[in-house]
């Protein structure tokens, strides 16, 4: 199933300590712990394509490591 990515993040990786709170509040399914480690020897979610801006990494993140935006349509004239 192919989705429309309506947001983007960035993610703090060095901040972060692999709680995977995220991977679970993540409505569309599109984070992932990834398989390297960050600084401090934790494992930091990754983002795939189907972001929606929803903003439920951010608000389940204890470390605060994501940034939430989401894409904006400019209006046709």
């Amino acid at each position: 199933m192919s989705r429309t990515t309506r947001g983007t993040l960035v993610i703090d990786v060095e901040r972060c300590k692999g709680c995977e709170l995220c991977i679970t509040a993540c409505p569309p399914d599109v984070l992932t712990m990834s398989s390297a480690l960050n600084e401090q020897g934790y494992r930091y979610p990754e983002l795939h394509e189907g972001c929606t801006g929803c903003t439920a990494c951010q608000l389940v993140c204890p470390d605060y490591v994501f940034s939430v935006y989401r894409y904006t349509r400019t209006p046709t004239a």
